[in-house]
């Protein structure tokens, strides 16, 4: 039993105030398609309780807040496929929900060279306080639109939306969009394929990341264990900077996605060793 003399720690006050936005955000919540898409990364917004973080606004503008046009694609191609999207509405630097919580880049120190202040020598509560808030709130949002999808009597595809840097450590980066997976080929092979087919379009396999490391953990979470189909993309930020821009690349990846979810064959779970 605890010494009834020792006073109680007060309690944190919740990250977010009343009034700001929910953690995520939920687009055609009444979507007909068979395929979840989802966007970690879609905002720069901060919790007012924790200002910037210490960064400048400028760096508030920069990938290393959000995946920059990566949430207005996401929206296009739900509209599109009249599918429901689970998008992030806060920024990577408070939690990267594309990262497991025990992960040391969970909460950024540092990102792409840049010092995040507000994340140097964070108490356990805090990071707690920071996952309650955030990450298990949007995942639990993800893991309950598949499970309202399986209840319809189909297994769901999920299709997670990036946007990478045009140059990184200095070194150009000349794909326009690279498609990340690991042991399932059912939608990223067709999808390359298709892609590669539209002349001057240069695709990554597993470029500029991989599929197969430890940083895909959304994906993983919900879809490979799951044995679920599964495709995550990164289109680069350069051909992001503009309406026209989004809207031509989300028509170009609708274009390649529709094949391939218009295929009965695909929304059935398989399971990998």
């Amino acid at each position: 039993m605890p010494d009834p003399a020792t006073p109680c720690r007060p309690c944190p006050p919740p990250l977010l105030a009343p009034g700001e936005p929910a953690p995520f955000e939920v687009v055609n919540p009444g979507g007909k398609a068979s395929v979840l898409f989802i966007c970690d990364h879609a905002s720069r917004r901060f919790p007012r309780a924790l200002g910037r973080l210490g960064i400048t606004d400028e760096d508030a503008l920069r990938h290393i807040a959000w995946d920059i046009g990566a949430g207005e694609v996401t929206r296009l191609l739900a509209a599109r496929f009249d599918a429901q999207a689970v998008l992030g509405n806060y920024s990577r630097l408070v939690v990267d929900l594309n990262r497991a919580p025990k992960d040391p880049t969970f909460i950024p120190v540092i990102s792409e060279g840049t010092v995040v202040p507000g994340n140097r020598d964070l108490t356990p509560d805090e990071i707690a306080r920071r996952a309650e808030a955030l990450f298990h709130p949007y995942h639990a949002a993800v893991a309950g639109a598949l499970d309202a999808l399986k209840r319809r009597g189909t297994t769901p595809a999920l299709v997670s939306v990036h946007s990478f840097t045009p140059v990184f450590k200095g070194e150009k980066r000349p794909w326009h969009i690279g498609v990340l997976w690991d042991r399932d080929p059912r939608m990223a092979v067709p999808f390359m394929e298709g892609l590669r087919a539209h002349p001057g379009v240069c695709v990554g396999d597993n470029l500029p990341y991989s599929g197969r490391d430890r940083y895909a953990n959304t994906v993983e979470v919900h879809a490979r264990r799951q044995g679920l189909p599964d495709l995550s993309m990164e289109i680069r930020q350069d051909l992001l900077e503009d309406s026209e821009g989004i809207a031509e690349w989300a028509a170009l990846v609708g274009d390649v996605l529709a094949p391939i979810l218009a295929d009965p064959g695909l929304y059935r779970a398989v399971e990998y060793p």
